[in-house]
């Protein structure tokens, strides 16, 4: 079984030892008490945290990440383009349909899979490609407003920004694949 679920039970009953034990004197804290009960709390903090980052940092779930994370922005950019090539003749009102329906699933992956970056790229590549993708993320979520508001141009013109910004990402983080492949 996972070590972070057995972690995570001397966790809770620490926390709400500590609780009772606070509150069993209104006036003052049984210290002989407590400080154990919390030294066994952060105890298991820390080794639900290890465990935490050696999974996190494992060869199989980066490589799997790595490629949720590419194929979304892949995903991402090859709609948007969709989105945008039909810009004209998209109903305003049905934009934020479209988005929902095209975007909300590799936005979620992205989401989800983005820790990986750090392990592989360092902070600033995680940095550079994270601004690019959030970027990206609050124009589609202009788009959605201005679709739901019925406001045309505002729609064009922030799927233009949007798919900019997913490019830029995809390049940023095609470059720093591509750098990580040759290291190793």
């Amino acid at each position: 079984m996972n070590i972070k679920i057995f972690a995570l039970v001397p966790i809770m009953v620490s926390f709400l030892a500590g609780a009772f034990i606070t509150v069993l004197d209104p006036i003052e804290v049984n210290w002989t008490w407590y400080v154990p009960v919390l030294a066994i709390g952060l105890f298991s903090l820390y080794v639900y945290r290890r465990a935490h980052h050696g999974e996190a940092r494992s060869s199989h779930r980066i490589s799997g990440n790595l490629q949720i994370l590419g194929a979304s922005l892949d995903n991402l950019l090859a709609n948007l383009e969709k989105l945008n090539s039909d810009s004209d003749t998209l109903p305003v009102y049905e934009a934020r349909f479209e988005i929902d329906r095209l975007l909300r699933k590799d936005l979620n992956n992205f989401a989800n899979a983005r820790e990986s970056m750090k392990h592989v790229f360092g902070l600033q590549g995680y940095a550079d490609v994270m601004s690019a993708f959030a970027a990206g993320e609050r124009y589609v979520n202009r788009v959605w407003s201005a679709s739901t508001d019925g406001y045309i141009e505002e729609v064009q013109e922030y799927l233009d920004r949007a798919t900019e910004q997913f490019r830029e990402a995809g390049l940023l983080f095609s470059n720093l694949q591509q750098r990580y492949v040759a290291k190793t």
